[in-house]
């Protein structure tokens, strides 16, 4: 392990809990410690919240990692990692923070620093929450772009955790790997759309209106889609998802309900999403995804090259923060908020 501690600013660009998560994989991944200030300083509620703090603990866990700071609201931490020790683990959030969120911090260190053998992760928490990616996201689109980088895992969810209750449990089976490797992702050309509306403890009737709306203002754009209806135990809760079949992996947007909040305004948010992907010059990656598999492709062997519908914050961040990390040349063009391109050498 390194002696050098990383000094980094939570308050940088965007701000929020991305920093820490690419901070504590990729601690875990170089053997570098770091001091983090300012944990997400860009947010209303600063410093480490449940799905946050759970973060820390997974990745001290799972890497045998000596912690200062590791408190609810605590907006100072070190951590100083060990060795990945693959395995079987189950963390509980213990609120409907976001299981996904948790997963993107473990997933990589188990991956390519667990030897040869596979692990098995168990998170109870929210699935389908808000500001962050829900399982049928990561499930249809974060896993397939994965597994065209080499890295292999399986998702099963086993009941659903919506906001405010969570206890959504979702088990991840992890596939050990030497290292990935990088990509071109080209234009992504015409395409054909799926979707379904879902609902949990909720009635029926609010998916029916959720695929009425959707598959209405899909015409608008040229797309003829059939919705599957589907009811989920748990909940309560309700979720629009509209999936395109791009390549190497489908792409999925997604709109949740909420207390108060119209079944037609659900299906809207999905729709807008994909409408603007839709619109945004034939780039391939959407924006959730083009800085998620920054980091995955930041480690890769040989060089990559994808075109993003929109560059974020979180991407320009999350570049940045890898860059403290690792020596690679990683440069992204484009302007906030329109379409760009991101190359890694």
């Amino acid at each position: 392990m390194s002696t050098t501690v990383l000094e980094l600013d939570g308050s940088f660009g965007e701000g929020g809990g991305q920093i820490l998560r690419t901070s504590l994989a990729l601690s875990l991944l170089t053997g570098k410690p770091f001091h983090l200030r300012n944990v997400r300083a860009g947010r209303q509620k600063p410093g480490l919240q449940p799905q946050h703090l759970m973060s820390v603990r997974a990745a001290a866990a799972i890497g045998g990692a000596t912690l200062r700071g590791a408190s609810p609201g605590s907006t100072d931490l070190v951590f100083e990692p060990g060795p990945v020790q693959p395995g079987k683990y189950r963390f509980d959030v213990g609120t409907a923070g976001a299981t996904g969120l948790v997963l993107h911090t473990l997933y990589l260190p188990l991956a390519l620093r667990g030897g040869d053998v596979p692990s098995e992760l168990t998170l109870i928490g929210g699935t389908h929450v808000t500001t962050s990616p829900c399982f049928h996201f990561l499930d249809v689109t974060w896993r397939r772009y994965l597994e065209a980088f080499g890295l292999r895992l399986s998702m099963t969810m086993f009941r659903p955790g919506f906001y405010p209750r969570g206890g959504g449990v979702v088990e991840v089976h992890i596939q050990p790997c030497t290292r990935p490797h990088g990509v071109s992702l080209s234009e992504r050309g015409p395409v054909k759309a799926t979707g379904f509306s879902a609902v949990a403890g909720l009635p029926e009737s609010i998916a029916h209106r959720q695929a009425r709306r959707a598959a209405y203002r899909l015409q608008a754009v040229g797309l003829e889609v059939e919705f599957r209806e589907e009811k989920w135990e748990g909940g309560p809760g309700s979720v629009l998802a509209v999936e395109l079949d791009t390549a190497p992996a489908p792409t999925l947007f997604f709109g949740l309900g909420a207390r108060g909040k119209p079944a037609e305004r659900v299906a809207d948010e999905a729709v807008d999403r994909a409408a603007a992907y839709l619109a945004a010059e034939n780039a391939l990656v959407d924006p959730h995804s083009a800085d998620q598999i920054v980091l995955p492709l930041a480690l890769a062997e040989g060089p990559s090259d994808y075109r993003t519908a929109e560059v974020t914050p979180h991407l320009t961040t999350n570049i940045a923060v890898i860059r403290r990390f690792l020596e690679r040349d990683i440069r992204c063009e484009g302007d906030i908020g329109g379409p760009g391109r991101v190359r890694i050498a």
